[in-house]
């Protein structure tokens, strides 16, 4: 598999060129070399999409079910068959290390295995009646057409993480991902699916400029649900533009993830846990760790040694497979990084580590000694920037934890496990995690976030339930008195 050449849309089954006269240079952010380029898609694709997938729904509803798990299956087999294209991909497309891509297939390998799992999980319910001689049935259903919008830092497994399950449960999918990540995040999961052997126009990949479309992706009448992965304000947006149009939001927001260390905890253990929590793929994940929490009473030698730590992580080409940092994802990135960094010195933090950058080249800092309410400790530092916050008392750890609009992830590492798992339910997040690390993900497991991290649960049942809606039919056996 060549994935340069998946430079195109993918439409009603077909690789298309959009119709739009603009066009998106896909580069690599590493060394700004040309992957490829993409003629990109308008209104009148996006509306072609919706159909397609629509059209295909009603013919997806005919396969049956254990052909239907046999399909996503063959997903997976195609990906282990070029698991090495694609690992070629994920580095240069995203500037992720050969660590990276081998993490996020991994994870793409077993969220279309739990989704092969639900043609075979369609239940429904026969309920008893008020009403004598009276069945209710309830029938699980597909909610019909889901449309997918990916972010750029996971963009495989993220947008796999609604197209699979969407698919599994029965449903058509418009796809579109980041304009950052086209192939990781789409075409290469377009050109899985039809390998796979799914009905032509089922799942289709859209690339477009949200300047060009609008809100045409999300308001079109066809979609029932919309997916999106990405930013809190763009999710807000997302989410009230489909609510306004009667369309039911899934949203995966922004983190600002604590990673909390208590003074009984194997501070060795903790170093190592919060390096891997912070800076995997330069830091650009929702759960990695934001704010590092330590007691103060091993506050320096915590500092000491998660300094020497992250000192040692290799910055660099990310197809060297020495290399833990490569590049963020674009100059946008790296400069609002760097805008955080310096008003979080200005604002009093201390710069333990101050790494430099260079274009979107971001060398680790470490910032110590911050306050809660500082900015670089309440907005989401999406790159190799960490700030250490030390606290008193565990009531000190929970409140500080709990200063934030965001509620994704989150650790607590003690040697007292009961006490973890006592402070972690007074946490505000949809995750959290005693001894160890606040990047976690499983298949069967619900995935999600409070306040302003997200609506909805993905994975296992949850998705199941998400991505289908239940339909009450009664049968009368008999005949109903009626009081007129």
């Amino acid at each position: 598999m060549n994935y340069k050449q998946l430079g195109k849309q993918f439409i009603g089954g077909q690789w298309l060129d959009g119709k739009s006269s603009n066009l998106l240079t896909n580069i690599n952010p590493y060394n700004d070399e040309v992957i490829n380029t993409y003629q990109l898609a308008n209104l009148t694709d996006i509306s072609d999409a919706y159909e397609a997938a629509s059209t295909a729904k009603e013919e997806w509803d005919k396969v049956n079910p254990y052909k239907k798990r046999d399909i996503l299956e063959r997903a997976v087999t195609y990906i282990e068959a070029h698991e090495e294209d694609i690992t070629t991909a994920i580095m240069e497309e995203l500037g992720g290390t050969r660590l990276k891509a081998a993490f996020e297939i991994g994870l793409v390998k077993n969220i279309i295995k739990e989704a092969a799992t639900y043609p075979l999980r369609m239940e429904g319910k026969i309920l008893p009646s008020i009403e004598d001689g009276k069945e209710n049935r309830l029938y699980r259903i597909p909610a019909g057409v889901v449309g997918v919008i990916s972010p750029f830092n996971f963009p495989f497994f993220l947008s796999m993480k609604s197209v699979a399950p969407a698919l599994g449960a029965g449903n058509g999918v418009v796809l579109k991902p980041h304009e950052d990540s086209p192939i990781t995040g789409g075409a290469l999961i377009g050109k899985i699916f039809e390998e796979a052997g799914i009905p032509k126009g089922l799942l289709n990949v859209v690339v477009a400029d949200i300047k060009e479309i609008g809100d045409a992706f999300v308001t079109h009448p066809i979609p029932r649900i919309i997916s999106f992965t990405g930013s809190t304000k763009v999710g807000s947006y997302i989410g009230q533009v489909a609510v306004k149009n009667f369309k039911k939001p899934l949203l995966e927001l922004g983190g600002n993830s604590a990673f909390i260390i208590m003074d009984d905890a194997d501070v060795d253990y903790a170093v190592e846990a919060a390096t891997f929590s912070r800076f995997t793929h330069q830091g650009q994940i929702c759960m990695s760790a934001n704010r590092i929490l330590v007691q103060k009473t091993i506050y320096k030698e915590f500092i000491e040694k998660y300094a020497q730590k992250v000192s040692s992580l290799k910055v660099g080409d990310p197809r060297d497979p020495e290399t833990i940092i490569g590049p963020v994802i674009n100059h946008r990135q790296a400069e609002a990084l760097e805008r955080l960094i310096n008003r979080g010195i200005e604002q009093g933090a201390v710069p333990l580590i101050q790494g430099k950058i260079a274009g979107r080249m971001v060398e680790p800092t470490i910032l110590i000694d911050v306050e809660p309410q500082m900015d670089v400790a309440q907005e989401e530092l999406f790159g190799p920037v960490i700030s250490v916050i030390p606290f008193e008392t565990e009531e000190d750890a929970i409140r500080i934890a709990n200063d934030t609009r965001f509620g994704l992830s989150g650790a607590i590492h003690t040697s007292n496990l009961e006490r973890g798992v006592e402070m972690a339910k007074k946490v505000h997040t949809g995750m959290i995690h005693v001894n160890d690390i606040t990047i976690n993900d499983e298949p069967i497991v619900a995935f999600g976030g409070e306040n302003q991290s997200g609506l909805g649960r993905m994975n296992g049942e949850w998705s199941l339930d998400e991505f289908t809606t239940l339909k009450w039919i009664s049968v009368n056996y008999g005949q109903r008195t009626f009081p007129y």
